[in-house]
């Protein structure tokens, strides 16, 4: 994880434009939003990213934590959400102090694909023992192996019409194919499961887990997962 970890603290390409990348994070911010169930809740966005549109989610939960390990997003995430005490930020080294059975909900989106498959499955040991036992793991944006580039272009070119911005998509999917991007893509890959690995990920971690009909985010073809703490465990 550390190589995608240092892309995205660089100055990247991975969004369009900025109206790209702020509507990119409107809609996982609403599509967080769905799975709080209380606004007491306390909420874990896990490797968060710069997470724009988090007042939004803090407005509807009682306290958001942003887990970042980027060190220079998460001194932005500082700086941008200071005035805000409904929201902290915390490096992923950070989870391992807080508090067991302390978290409502926990959502891992767009994270599963950057790490190994050991990374993950240790994510889901440290999320399983931060869960109170009613509360949630979403896990989403899960890329499928049968499912190629062509269907994230696809998803993209479909998002960037529907929301005026389809000439600079085009654009930015000629500036990522000639970007580190592609080249980190190309050297180390991205990992993808079937849905029966990542229920299997989830219950040896300790969740009865099942995936749900709408991925969070634009892009149809990748999935999302949602676990609870299972009582035999």
């Amino acid at each position: 994880m550390d190589d995608w970890i240092d892309y995205y603290d660089s100055t990247h390409t991975i969004y369009a434009s900025k109206l790209h990348r702020d509507l990119h994070f409107q809609l996982i911010a609403r599509d967080i939003v769905g799975y709080i169930g209380s606004p007491d809740a306390v909420v874990l966005d896990y490797a968060c990213g710069e997470a724009l549109s988090a007042a939004r989610v803090a407005e509807a939960c009682g306290m958001l934590y942003l887990a970042e390990p980027a060190p220079g997003v998460r001194g932005r995430l500082i700086a941008r959400f200071a005035p805000n005490t409904k929201i902290r930020v915390r490096s992923l080294e950070d989870l391992r102090k807080m508090a067991e059975r302390s978290i409502d909900l926990v959502v891992m989106n767009s994270v599963a694909q950057y790490m190994t498959a050991e990374e993950l499955d240790s994510a889901f040991v440290t999320v399983r023992r931060l869960l109170k036992p009613g509360g949630r793991l979403v896990v989403g944006d899960v890329l499928r192996p049968e499912v190629g580039m062509p269907r994230d272009v696809i998803a993209l070119l479909r998002f960037a019409a529907a929301h005026g911005f389809l000439r600079d998509a085009l654009i930015g999917l000629i500036s990522t194919a000639l970007s580190d991007y592609r080249q980190l893509r190309s050297r180390i890959g991205l990992q993808r499961y079937g849905e029966a690995e990542i229920v299997a990920k989830l219950e040896h971690a300790g969740f009865t887990a099942s995936r749900v009909a709408v991925n969070i985010g634009h892009n149809p073809w990748r999935m999302t997962f949602v676990g609870r703490p299972s009582l035999a465990a």
